[in-house]
């Protein structure tokens, strides 16, 4: 049932059976009826909430990107690249919150070398994680799938057909490849990213199995293998890569126990939390894969995408909040200059990395996703929603609407109440919520994206 013995190993799900067919529908023939009861049973189903006509949400909202569509005005223009098909690389970064970085905030942080990548990237203001765990993480950035009621990975419709950054590149030429450290199998990443497309995996067993590395010498002890040795086998391994490539890595060291190699505890170490000192070690780990990528002939041409999975610790009032507990980074790095340098005030989430990369390579073919192109939306259309112990939250406008699946609970203004101290549903010093047009607008919208998940979901429609 663990899959394993090892304490890397998580509980596995119906979901692993992925790791070994080729498509979703064949995932029966490797999945047995009792494993199956026994791993679902008394999981909330996913339903149709059925809040509106589906010509209405249709007309609200839709996940359905038709590829290559034109794009509206925006001021965030991309420069031309030479025609150069551009190599894709997604770092997800372990518990990496915004409160532990520099540039985010008006105190040092943790994170030295990435401020100074921050300088030269285009970030953003408001950005958020899709969920809480590192399970909802991958779904999220590279799938455009937000985790509501339940993590994707550990329902049924795991097996439903999805779409993906890997797989739509991947049928145009792209070689992909996922990257991380643990045990091959752990989380469950290694059958999603065979469902979403990836076509290699790089695990604990291709880095031990590579003679120019330290072997299972740099394993953690935990978990994986330590993040600045992984990170040097990502970049070798780019380095005998076909381009164009689109390759993801997870990493895994800023994790409990919260440990760093011997070697750095004294001159990483950090007061307050110990994961503060994993947070300096990995970005440490992160300025050595910089320096080594630098000088390899793939960088030029590459667009980096840096974010996390989800936040950790929290200790500075402005993050300890419902919607702080999501600020994560996201940010798009380019060396040859082909984006917009600065901090937007555009919403991200983690469901908009897909569509903007898929926009940014000129990708043609149609695609679900939760999220939008941040480089070719408008500041004021931009949102992102998150799932929070039984409450939907979305942002738009510097304004948070919660709602229980039922009804609106909150209502605030984050830019003047970041806090979130005041809750105006039921105040009158504004007028009632119900008369706010945005407030209007928040509700039916949720309702909209609420509605088509289920649908989508139930009906196995995650990919056009």
């Amino acid at each position: 049932m663990r899959g394993g013995a090892s304490t890397a190993i998580r509980p596995i799900t119906i979901s692993n059976a992925n790791q070994y067919v080729n498509q979703p529908s064949e995932a029966a023939i490797v999945l047995n009826t009792p494993f199956s009861l026994l791993r679902t049973m008394g999981k909330t189903t996913f339903a149709d909430p059925c809040y509106m006509p589906d010509a209405e949400m249709e007309a609200l909202f839709t996940p359905l990107h038709t590829g290559g569509e034109p794009h509206q005005t925006t001021t965030n223009t991309i420069k031309q690249s030479n025609n150069q098909t551009l190599n894709i690389v997604v770092l997800i970064l372990e518990s990496f919150g915004q409160e532990y970085i520099g540039a985010y905030n008006d105190y040092p942080g943790y994170t030295p070398f990435l401020d100074s990548l921050i300088a030269h990237s285009l970030t953003f203001r408001h950005s958020y994680a899709n969920g809480r765990k590192s399970i909802d993480g991958m779904p999220s950035i590279l799938s455009g799938i937000p985790m509501f009621v339940e993590p994707f990975f550990v329902t049924s419709y795991s097996l439903n057909n999805v779409s993906g950054i890997a797989g739509q590149l991947g049928s145009e030429g792209y070689t992909t490849a996922f990257f991380h450290g643990a045990e091959n199998g752990s989380m469950g990443f290694q059958a999603f990213a065979r469902t979403t497309g990836f076509s290699h995996y790089y695990g604990r067993t291709e880095y031990e199995a590579d003679s120019r590395f330290g072997g299972s010498a740099d394993f953690d002890g935990t978990w994986a293998i330590w993040d600045e040795e992984f990170l040097q086998f990502f970049a070798a391994t780019m380095e005998q890569m076909p381009q164009p490539f689109m390759t993801a890595l997870f990493t895994a060291t800023s994790h409990h126990p919260f440990v760093v190699p011997e070697r750095y505890r004294d001159s990483l170490h950090a007061d307050g939390h110990p994961l503060h000192t994993c947070i300096r070690y990995t970005d440490h780990a992160l300025r050595r894969f910089f320096a080594a990528a630098r000088r390899m002939p793939w960088y030029q041409n590459t667009l980096f995408v840096i974010t996390a999975d989800h936040t950790n610790i929290n200790s500075q009032p402005a993050y300890n909040t419902p919607l702080g507990t999501f600020s994560v980074p996201i940010i798009f790095y380019s060396p040859a200059g082909l984006l917009p340098v600065g901090i937007s005030d555009a919403v991200a989430q983690q469901t908009d990395i897909m569509p903007t990369l898929l926009a940014l390579t000129g990708s043609r073919r149609p695609y679900i996703a939760y999220g939008c192109d941040l480089l070719h939306t408008p500041d004021s259309l931009t949102w992102a929603i998150h799932y929070n112990s039984g409450v939907y939250q979305y942002v738009q406008n510097g304004r948070l609407l919660l709602f229980d699946g039922e009804q609106a609970t909150g209502w605030y203004d984050i830019e003047a109440d970041p806090a979130l101290r005041n809750n105006l549903i039921d105040s009158h010093s504004v007028g009632p919520a119900a008369a706010d047009p945005a407030f209007t607008h928040h509700l039916a919208r949720t309702k909209a994206i609420i509605q088509s998940y289920m649908q989508r979901m139930v009906g196995n429609h995650l990919v056009p």
